[in-house]
């Protein structure tokens, strides 16, 4: 018998506004230069980065997307240690596994309105597929990798990002990353039907004011995996449960 308390990962869909998609990938192909402030040369690049497997498995994004990951972690990581000198690299590695995690893409999928050029089999296109959190977040990374194929010039490629993600890196600090983890976990859990996380305290370490707090976080559901986490506080220790957690069931979810 199914655990009534369990449920099944379904595919995320985003908040955006349903924009008219275009037709053809030519018609829309100006409207995304703008938006990318990029003329593409070959733009057999631009078309492939945005073509989901179900509609072409042999022309997928999916080779352009291993490539723009790296490029855009390299990209991030210059761009924190640039501006951030004096964080540490645990720090600097938690700030960047922020802005490069599935939910930031979207932010910048949404920005360049990727929904409404997306390429996708009629299976997928009928099931919410151009809204689906993660195909944008693919075709983004997709994305910055045609431009670094089309234009060979690495640090075009950079300002291409560092405009897309301004804003997002000078908010970035470690409290911002904490800040929200929690909310956004109750909120992922909810949206997919799912019952709320537990946090348990399992031991505190030091006496004060040199404490370290150790937690775990735990979630119902099938394959997920406790994650234990600590921190100078309680609250911090929760929070980095929570943005470890989210990573995990979005992983779970796209495999």
């Amino acid at each position: 018998m199914t655990n009534p308390n369990k449920s099944s990962l379904k595919g995320n869909t985003t908040s955006l506004d349903k924009l008219p998609h275009f037709a053809n990938f030519e018609q829309g192909l100006p409207v995304l230069s703008e938006k990318l402030n990029y003329q593409f040369r070959d733009i057999s690049l631009p078309r492939r980065a945005l073509t989901h497997r179900s509609y072409n498995p042999k022309e997928s994004y999916e080779r352009l997307e291993f490539l723009g990951d790296a490029l855009l972690g390299l990209i991030i990581a210059e761009a924190l240690f640039t501006h951030f000198p004096r964080h540490d690299e645990g720090k600097l590695t938690r700030m960047r596994a922020t802005l490069v995690r599935q939910e930031t893409l979207v932010q910048i999928a949404e920005k360049l309105e990727l929904s409404r050029h997306l390429i996708l089999g009629v299976g997928e296109r009928k099931g919410g597929g151009r809204h689906r959190t993660s195909i944008l977040a693919d075709a983004v990374e997709a994305l910055i990798a045609a431009v670094y194929l089309d234009s060979g010039d690495m640090n075009l490629v950079k300002e291409l990002v560092k405009v897309w993600y301004e804003s997002l890196i000078l908010e970035v600090g470690e409290e911002k990353v904490l800040k929200d983890a929690k909310s956004r976990l109750q909120e992922w859990l909810q949206g997919n039907r799912l019952s709320l996380p537990t946090y348990e305290l399992d031991e505190i370490i030091g006496n004060a004011p040199n404490q370290t707090f150790v937690v775990t976080c735990r979630v119902n559901l099938d394959g997920i995996k406790p994650i234990t986490q600590t921190g100078e506080s309680r609250r911090i220790a929760e929070q980095k449960c929570a943005e470890l957690m989210i990573n995990q069931l979005n992983k779970t979810q796209n495999s």
